[in-house]
């Protein structure tokens, strides 16, 4: 029977256990040109215990960005703020993948430069409100992508993922879920469109497929990971077909070596068990615990085969030292949800890990 605490092969890369920190937006990136802070080495250093650590999302171009202090991959500052972060945590012996994440419709323009408008695969606005500076505002209408805009923005992804690699990245991962871009064009309320990125199926697979396709190409497959949601609601994504077109989606995908699919489980588990028998390589999920966060019962999806590898969110924001504490079974601190996004250290590096144990006489 496998343990989540024994090492496995991700891609190129050897992992000391099967323990993911899931990416999570924490909003702040208070360095200059939304970069990364001295204080963002010391979070992820505090967590290189993960097999995996996957970041926050990380804009691949100026008009990807969502939230307010989110960080992004598209200059050379960001990449040498980045490159401290990536050396922090290779000091402590941690692997680290970029999450690669353009917003599309989610956001506003108040949080955009330039007078640029949020992006989508058709103009229709999401119901909702997304949160800016200047508090709570309902989601525009986003610009419709051209022709020409689409293939710019597969570009932007392949930039991202090489200056992620500059920046000392071990790989990236694709953001194909949560209804930012990627789900936007796999859903059939978001897109709209009648043109060969819409429609059917086979046409609305097409950007997440190129956009793979493209960063592995720039990178490397086994450097590249994807992460899908299928029937998630959130950001106003409705989803009816769903083994058609994520059965379609992991087809287009198999054939090109990325090192890991990584999924947000609904509550359909035969999806999951589907999806899991059909993709090749290494199989992250996030599994199904609503309304509470995962906790240590996941790792038996490890022994019982479902997964290779399970990702923590709010318990690995609060517990830095999270491997530790599930191979002892405990104890585990609380998350505080108010200090989840934006804010100071409070809530963001201060957790305190387990004791050191006692050196041993001799």
């Amino acid at each position: 029977m496998t343990t989540a605490f024994e090492p496995i092969d991700l891609g190129s890369r050897r992992l000391e256990n099967r323990i993911a920190m899931a990416p999570m937006t924490r909003s702040r990136a208070y360095g200059p040109g939304a970069s990364p802070t001295p204080a963002t080495e010391t979070y992820y250093a505090q967590r290189a215990s993960a097999g995996l650590i996957v970041t926050e999302g990380v804009q691949p171009s100026v008009v990807g960005q969502g939230y307010p202090d989110t960080p992004g991959l598209h200059s050379e500052q960001q990449i040498a703020a980045w490159r401290k972060v990536t050396d922090a945590v290779h000091r402590e012996g941690g692997v680290i993948f970029a999450q690669l994440m353009h917003t599309g419709r989610i956001g506003h323009p108040s949080l955009l430069p330039d007078a640029l408008v949020p992006v989508g695969p058709s103009a229709v606005a999401a119901r909702g409100q997304v949160f800016t500076k200047e508090g709570p505002k309902d989601f525009v209408v986003p610009k419709e992508l051209t022709e020409e805009e689409i293939r710019q923005t597969v570009a932007d992804f392949a930039t991202a993922a090489r200056n992620a690699i500059a920046a000392g990245f071990d790989g990236v991962e694709i953001h194909g879920a949560n209804g930012y871009l990627i789900h936007q064009f796999l859903a059939p309320n978001a897109n709209r469109r009648t043109d060969a990125w819409g429609g059917s199926v086979a046409h609305r697979v097409r950007f997440a497929a190129e956009v793979a396709a493209e960063v592995a190409a720039a990178i490397g497959g086994e450097r590249v990971g994807f992460r899908i949601s299928p029937g998630n609601p959130y950001n106003d994504i409705a989803e009816d077909d769903l083994a058609e077109v994520y059965g379609t989606l992991v087809a287009h995908l198999a054939p090109l070596g990325l090192a890991y699919l990584h999924m947000i489980e609904g509550p359909d588990r035969e999806l999951t068990h589907r999806l899991r028998k059909e993709w090749p390589a290494a199989f992250v999920l996030n599994p199904f615990t609503h309304p509470h966060p995962t906790g240590p019962d996941a790792l038996g999806l490890i022994a019982d085969g479902t997964a290779d590898l399970v990702s923590f969110g709010a318990l690995f924001l609060a517990n830095p030292d999270l491997p530790a504490r599930l191979a002892a079974g405990g104890p585990f601190n609380s998350p505080d949800p108010a200090t989840f996004y934006g804010g100071d250290d409070r809530g963001y590096t201060d957790y305190p890990a387990l004791p050191a144990a006692p050196a041993t006489a001799l």
